[in-house]
């Protein structure tokens, strides 16, 4: 998950770069979803591993 959440921010600095607003705002868009989608899953990964000790 955090492979597609880089992947579409290199989109977005690209298409950003080239001048394609509307492409790179929602890729950014996207990456920032998927970026903290990948936290909230990191952090209850951790705190599933301590608990379970």
């Amino acid at each position: 998950m955090l492979y597609y959440a880089l992947v579409f921010l290199v989109v977005a600095l690209i298409a950003g770069v080239l001048g394609f607003g509307g492409i790179a705002g929602a890729s950014a868009s996207i990456a920032q979803v998927l970026f903290f989608i990948f936290v909230v899953l990191f952090v209850v990964s951790l705190a599933m591993r301590l608990l379970r000790r």
